[in-house]
């Protein structure tokens, strides 16, 4: 996988909503196509989306081939603590791109 790109508040009041917005890097291939030479070009999807927000999932997706490249996610929680969110795929070879983010929290 290549590059994620996450947009998380620096700053939330304690109990406030907030939106995530995630978005990784990737091609989303269905595995249903073949290349110039006839030949199928294999599945390679991200299978799995994981937010967990200091070690506790606060939302979680499976993704399937219908879903586009470059797949974005949108989402909402309450701010209950200064901490990290991590942010995890995981794709159909196994391996998982994570990436992470700070609030503060006040």
């Amino acid at each position: 996988m290549t590059r994620a790109l996450i947009n998380v508040p620096k700053t939330a009041r304690r109990g406030e909503i907030i939106e995530i917005k995630a978005m990784v890097a990737h091609p989303m291939e269905t595995g249903h196509r073949a290349d110039a030479k006839g030949a199928p070009i294999p599945r390679n999807i991200i299978h799995r989306f994981v937010c967990s927000y200091d070690g506790e999932e606060v939302f979680s997706a499976d993704l399937f081939p219908a879903v586009s490249a470059n797949p974005f996610i949108a989402f909402t929680t309450v701010a209950t603590r200064s901490g990290t969110l991590t942010f995890a795929w995981t794709g159909d070879d196994g391996q998982t791109q994570v990436a992470t983010a700070t609030i503060t929290v006040t």
